[in-house]
């Protein structure tokens, strides 16, 4: 099905809107291969059809799905690796310590843009094995938000391939996953119990949280967006991290510190100012 310049810039403007997401030219292609299915299997006549479609519907449920097959959900297990190492050898050990300081007993991350769960679970992976080596005497919590609902379908479902989990080492398969058979491995109940997987828009002027975290993972999300989302971004999730916490961004993405909020620790990594 042809997509017209007109039609691909209604869209465009649409996914911009409502995600963040900019669609370069480029993109184009990629538009009509993410939604040519959806437009054979709702028997739509055309793009401009299907747009208005999505614009008319007031349950937000074809605009979720918009967002879902637009989004790109690729990620796996210890995705730029290293991150973990920084969070076990150096954010823990401080964040442990500051939280103590302040007389609290627990420590909140946030893994914004989690796809379908690999990267939350990693992180849980990481603080199990730093409470089995260090009792820290604190609780560790993850929140994992994303957009995509299929994407976090898999992430709660916590199943996953024999390829997908052969980035780990043997240590983790077997001390956190339970293999099913027919190739299949599922996350272990005291993994993800200290997750809690739900569904947000990173484009809302506000965030649904009553507490900071002392982490904030937006890995690989932030290159989707323009400059000047990417800054206004940068400034919302400092509301929501608390001062010397720690914000990880992808190792192709950075910060704009000319607000004052954040300063450089590493590359990809960078602290509340």
């Amino acid at each position: 099905m042809e997509l017209s310049a007109r039609e691909f810039h209604l869209i465009k403007d649409l996914v911009k809107d409502k995600f963040g997401i900019y669609l370069s030219e480029q993109k184009k292609s990629l538009v009509v291969q993410r939604l040519q299915k959806e437009l054979w299997a709702g028997g739509f006549s055309s793009f401009q059809d299907y747009y208005n479609y999505v614009c008319r519907d007031t349950s937000g449920q074809a605009l979720n799905n918009l967002g879902d097959l637009i989004s790109t959900n690729h990620t796996f297990f210890f995705r730029e690796e290293a991150h973990f190492a920084f969070i076990e050898s150096v954010a823990l050990p401080q964040l442990v310590t500051a939280v103590r300081k302040n007389g609290e007993r627990e420590l909140r991350f946030w893994s914004a843009g989690c796809s379908s769960g690999e990267e939350a679970y990693s992180l849980a992976m990481v603080l199990s094995q730093y409470t089995m080596e260090h009792n820290p005497g604190v609780q560790f919590y993850i929140l994992a938000t994303d957009m995509s609902t299929s994407a976090l379908k898999k992430a709660r479902a916590g199943v996953y391939s024999n390829e997908q989990v052969s980035r780990l080492p043997p240590l983790y398969r077997i001390r956190y996953f339970d293999q099913l058979g027919d190739g299949q491995w599922k996350v272990k109940p005291n993994i993800s119990k200290i997750i809690l997987f739900r569904q947000l828009n990173l484009m809302r002027q506000e965030y649904p949280f009553k507490k900071c975290f002392q982490m904030i993972m937006c890995r690989n999300v932030l290159i989707y967006f323009d400059a000047e989302t990417r800054k206004n971004m940068a400034k919302r999730f400092s509301l929501y991290l608390e001062h010397g916490g720690y914000m990880l961004v992808g190792h192709s993405e950075t910060l704009d510190r000319s607000s004052g909020l954040y300063r450089f620790i590493q590359p990809a990594v960078f602290q509340r100012v």
